[in-house]
């Protein structure tokens, strides 16, 4: 194996020839499926590292020399690296999977960074050669903006380790067992990765290739199909279980460790001795030295199971542990899953059928933006047949939720019929129609429309999905909270959500819930903390780690838009908003977010259309954007609509709804509604009218805006302290100066 890069004195010029030479033939093949964006990428990584100049290969030198961005770019908030790598690695595993099968010398780009990998191919036979004619290169660091650390391998342990035959045995052992629940696609997963690794091919084994050659899903395989994750999942619990019942006194180990598909092998004894470590499985690479069988002698990658079946609860997913921390070992809880068979085509007609698959497609377009839920790839759906049952939803794909419907189309007119069942039982949870006429409206635009509806209603934060789930875990009890925004909950939460990303680190959802419950310490004066980092800091900090680790999560850029609001960075707020709501239009929960901070700019009127559209996709969502929207109704002269959305917001356990409630009653002469509310509110948050301008510049209020709803608490009753106007215009007159 070489690892890029190295100084110019310690690889010989024929390392470097044979690599760009395998650079060409790469390129130049009509199976590497990339853009020429990731052909530059590709092309400049390995001539920088092949130049000594491997220290240089970070996410701002990338985008700056090959994509061309300015000087400004900020990786954590322009995931464009990220994106491209990802393309970039995919196209790879097709390559080298079709193409490149048989080519001498591999090229990857690990996950967790850019640098690239260089890597002799050959039989088992002269893997030994192989590897020393190849001359080592370790890899230089990526910067910590770059790249999260990969543990080191450990030196091999003592004696021989297991071979070729103490496998096979130890597989025919495992299948063989009652007590093993792998079922057919386990035991074919098991004897894939098992044969592969043991023929010197332990690199091919990725979710791509076991899709293909083990699922027989077509070369249009893409991660969206969850299906390898889904087996591999089953195969490790069907493991665990047999190690624990059947196997507690077989003499070898086989294990798939999280984080790849790649087996390790250890003698028990050889678990037992190293049961105090915690080393992190290379899962792509080769396994544990073997003993010679015959002339074959297999290399073995990172030993260290560790005693998995034991301590892999308590070690893999802790926060700090180096497991946690590789790029590619992402574990989220299991949450709610969903399958989209194929619409039914109801209809008559040549293009009838077009209009079914067109439908099946937008949908399958539309829903896996909601990161809330997990849904079922194409590749799955295509699979299914229209009237799938839901037995096979349930038992087969391990989904818990099932969308099938129909389009039928008749003369210009078209009907889509939706519907959503539990799994479980086979109820209807939901069902809806949606007629159309093809003569007035376009087919694409009608395809469109209706998908976003049905994704909406089923799939938003306060959907049909979150309602059915009830108390599902700590991010539907986030929207909960949110709903009622009180001190209480928000407790009950943020203890939840600090809980959750200690258990899972690689769950953006929850980091980005996260980061809105520590905003709120500060905005809302909810539990506030003492200490450092203080409540602002580590709501961009979580924000920020969300996008990390999903830089398409929309949770994740709402709240990422919501810290950089709060601490003063409005413009580049704005920005994310924007890239978010553009990425998923039909979220309610990211379009009333950013209403709300388009308004609070001094935005009224578009706030207010944004603000309108969320509650009429999601009339039952979260009342504090109706009762934003009642602010903007009065900030726009409409008292009547103010007075109308602030009884509808309620928020009754909400301090600032009572503020909002108290000058909106008081402009519309209710003084008698003004000054209770007022009352109400000074018992619950009496710091903030002595804060009063500090309070109003955190929420980004335009000077004019402040001295408006200054004159509407003087109204409702609150005694307003002496030189706050004076004091917002001294401020809004040294602003228009530097201006």
């Amino acid at each position: 194996m070489i690892h890029a890069a190295a100084s110019e004195a310690e690889k010989p010029q024929s390392t470097d020839s044979r690599c760009l030479a395998q650079l060409a033939r790469i390129r130049q093949s009509a199976e590497f499926d990339a853009t020429g964006r990731e052909h530059r990428f590709l092309q400049y990584v390995v001539e920088e590292t092949l130049a000594g100049r491997g220290s240089r290969i970070k996410a701002y030198t990338v985008a700056v020399e090959v994509f061309g961005r300015d000087s400004t770019f900020d990786p954590q908030n322009d995931p464009i690296v990220r994106i491209a790598a990802s393309h970039l690695r995919r196209s790879l595993e097709r390559y080298y999977l079709m193409a490149g099968k048989s080519d001498p010398i591999v090229i990857g780009i690990p996950k967790g960074g850019y640098l690239p990998t260089f890597s002799e191919r050959g039989s088992p036979e002269d893997a030994n050669a192989a590897e020393s004619s190849m001359p080592t290169m370790q890899a230089q660091a990526a910067g910590p903006s770059d790249a999260s650390p990969v543990a080191a391998r450990p030196p091999p342990g003592p004696g021989p380790g297991p071979g070729p035959d103490d496998v096979r045995a130890q597989f025919e052992r495992i299948v063989s067992s009652k007590e093993f629940h792998g079922g057919g696609r386990g035991d074919a997963l098991l004897r894939y990765i098992i044969e592969e690794t043991l023929a010197g091919r332990a690199e091919r084994i990725k979710g791509y290739s076991i899709a293909i050659e083990v699922f027989k899903r077509d070369k249009s395989f893409t991660q969206d199909d969850p299906v390898v994750r889904i087996e591999a999942a089953r195969l490790r619990r069907a493991l665990e279980r047999y190690y624990l019942v059947a196997g507690q006194n077989d003499p070898l180990r086989i294990e798939v460790p999280k984080g790849g598909y790649g087996p390790t092998f250890s003698w028990k004894e050889a678990v037992r001795a190293e049961s105090d470590r915690t080393a992190v499985p290379d899962a792509s690479g080769p396994i544990v030295s073997a003993r010679r069988r015959g002339r074959v002698l297999l290399t073995v990658g990172v030993v260290a199971v560790a005693a998995a079946a034991i301590l892999g609860y308590w070690t893999i997913d802790r926060p700090g542990s180096v497991s946690s921390l590789r790029a590619g070992s992402v574990s989220v809880p299991d949450g709610p899953t969903l399958v989209i068979a194929p619409f039914a085509n109801l209809g008559e007609g040549p293009n009838a059928e077009l209009y079914t698959d067109g439908v099946t497609e937008e949908l399958l377009t539309a829903l896996p933006r909601f990161k809330e839920i997990k849904v079922f790839g194409r590749e799955t759906s295509k699979s299914l047949p229209p009237d799938v049952d839901v037995s096979q939803v349930r038992d087969e794909l391990g989904a818990r939720y099932l969308l099938a419907g129909g389009v039928r189309v008749s003369g210009s007119r078209i009907r889509v019929t939706a519907r959503l069942v539990d799994a479980s039982d086979g109820a209807i949870l939901w069902s809806e129609d949606y007629d159309n006429d093809l003569q007035s409206r376009d087919l694409f635009a009608i395809q469109s429309d209706v998908a976003s509806k049905v994704a909406t209603a089923v799939a938003q934060p306060y959907g049909i999905i979150a309602q059915n789930l009830g108390a599902y875990s700590c991010t539907l009890s986030f929207y909960d909270y949110r709903a009622e925004l009180s001190a209480e909950r928000h407790a009950k939460v943020s203890a939840c959500l600090e809980s959750a990303v200690a258990r899972y680190p690689g769950y953006a959802t929850a980091w980005a819930m996260l980061s809105i419950a520590h905003l709120d310490e500060e905005r809302f004066k909810f539990n506030p903390k003492s200490g450092a980092p203080m409540a602002m800091e580590r709501a961009l900090q979580a924000a920020r780690r969300a996008v990390q680790l999903d830089p398409g999560n929309t949770r994740g850029l709402q709240a990422l838009m919501t810290a950089l609001f709060f601490n003063g960075q409005y413009a580049e707020a704005m920005r994310t908003g924007e890239q978010a709501l553009a990425m998923n239009s039909n979220d309610t929960e990211l379009m009333g977010e950013l209403g709300t901070r388009v308004a609070m700019g001094g935005q009224w009127q578009r706030g207010a259309a944004l603000l309108d559209r969320a509650i009429a996709l999601n009339p039952g969502g979260a009342g504090y954007y109706h009762g934003t929207r009642a602010l903007a109704a009065h900030m726009l002269g409409d008292h009547p609509a103010a007075v109308a959305g602030i009884r509808q917001a309620d928020l009754q356990k909400f301090p600032l709804f009572h503020a909002v409630a108290s000058v909106i009653y008081a402009e519309a002469g209710m003084l008698h509604e003004a000054r209770r509310a007022g009352e109400t509110f000074m018992r619950r948050r009496p710091d903030f009218v002595p804060n009063l301008q500090a309070e109003f510049m955190m929420r980004n209020l335009q000077p004019k805006d402040q001295l408006r709803l200054v004159s509407g608490l003087r109204k409702a009753g609150f005694s307003i302290p002496d030189g706050v106007e004076a004091s917002i215009a001294a401020a809004e007159a040294a602003d228009a100066k530097s201006r």
